[in-house]
């Protein structure tokens, strides 16, 4: 007897069901601090891969945002022989990624240049130099924003605070990053603030998380939004060369004068070797400029939130302590910031030289 095709049909789709309720569950108990990501990748599976399995698989046991529960129980998704998720992939909704909308004024200037209004008025036209980085895609978030201005000093009476100098040398090294031809996303962006050639850059809270949303009171939210909108965009943009830089300026006792440091994922070979490249730059740098000085900026593995947390390869980088008088030279001079921004570029340069001929 010949089977109808709706039977075809019916037996087709009902195959990978199946195969659930013939596998075992493994079972995972959620610790401070982790994401999806993190916890997959503890679990030895590929955040890329699974993340949607794991989704669907607890979607009733998350935040709104995606986010764990400590101390929740979730299943991770199961794995066969050949790697395949054993769970019936046709009731997957595909997710829709936000479009960027943070895109180059280009009509009305040379065809060597873009314009670029995030930068201020002093920079918003970029020359573009060369395409050295095409292909290339980059992430920048600067540390804090928003109602969380970080670390707080005062200079000659005056308030600065962390995030203000992080995003000014974010912003130098994105409009270098640009000139060379590479893609960029500002996941944390100012809109009146630009390049500012300036010793004390005032203290605002109007920051927003790309593409334009409010940034969260709560230090847990900022950190999922953020984490969330560059794990969206790596996913939108698989299989290109993409590298994630954070930056922050570090607070610690008055009297510690600290060098440029560098934190990266202890389990990323791509991560550690874009820190190791940018390191290297520094060392070159203060070789060349400060030869009676020992520079003794480290590199190390963190087990931060951000770190572990986000997909792309990725350098979370200490500009020093705004708290010493000596960094805080570093970071008010405008032309030391231009100079920092520089030397991660650099780095960034090599880096992405080195992954072409690696692959």
């Amino acid at each position: 007897m010949k089977l109808s095709k709706k039977l075809l049909l019916f037996l087709y789709i009902s195959i990978p069901s199946l195969a659930i309720s013939q596998t075992t569950q493994t079972k995972v108990i959620a610790t401070g601090g982790d994401g999806i990501y993190s916890i997959l990748r503890k679990n030895g599976l590929e955040p890329t891969k699974y993340y949607k399995a794991f989704i669907e698989l607890n979607k009733e046991n998350l935040t709104p945002d995606n986010g764990l529960v400590k101390g929740r129980t979730y299943k991770l998704p199961v794995v066969t022989k050949d790697s395949i998720i054993t769970i019936d992939t046709l009731s997957i909704v595909k997710k829709t990624i936000p479009k960027t909308i943070e895109k180059p004024i280009v009509s009305n200037t040379p065809v060597n240049q873009i314009n670029y209004p995030l930068f201020g008025k002093d920079y918003d036209d970029v020359p573009l130099e060369n395409n050295t980085l095409k292909g290339a895609i980059y992430y920048l978030i600067s540390g804090h924003g928003g109602p969380d201005p970080g670390a707080i000093e005062t200079y000659n009476s005056k308030l600065i605070s962390e995030d203000e100098y992080a995003y000014d040398v974010t912003l130098r090294l994105a409009r270098r990053l640009m000139a060379h031809g590479a893609k960029v996303y500002l996941i944390i962006k100012d809109y009146n603030d630009g390049i500012r050639d300036k010793k004390i850059l005032e203290v605002d809270y109007d920051e927003v998380n790309f593409p334009d949303k409010p940034i969260s009171k709560s230090q847990k939210l900022r950190l999922r939004q953020r984490t969330k909108t560059v794990n969206n965009l790596y996913l939108k943009h698989k299989g290109a060369y993409q590298r994630l830089i954070v930056t922050h300026v570090d607070s610690r006792s008055k009297g510690k004068n600290i060098d440029v440091f560098f934190y990266h994922h202890h389990s990323s070979k791509s991560g550690k070797r874009l820190a190791e490249n940018i390191h290297r730059s520094f060392k070159e740098k203060y070789a060349k400029h400060q030869p009676n000085r020992i520079y003794s900026g480290t590199v190390n593995s963190r087990g931060l939130y951000l770190i572990k947390n986000t997909l792309p390869a990725m350098v979370y980088i200490e500009l020093g302590n705004i708290k010493n008088k000596k960094d805080q030279k570093r970071i008010l001079n405008y032309e030391n910031r231009a100079a920092l921004a520089k030397w991660v570029f650099n780095g960034l340069l090599v880096d992405f030289d080195e992954s072409k001929r690696l692959h």
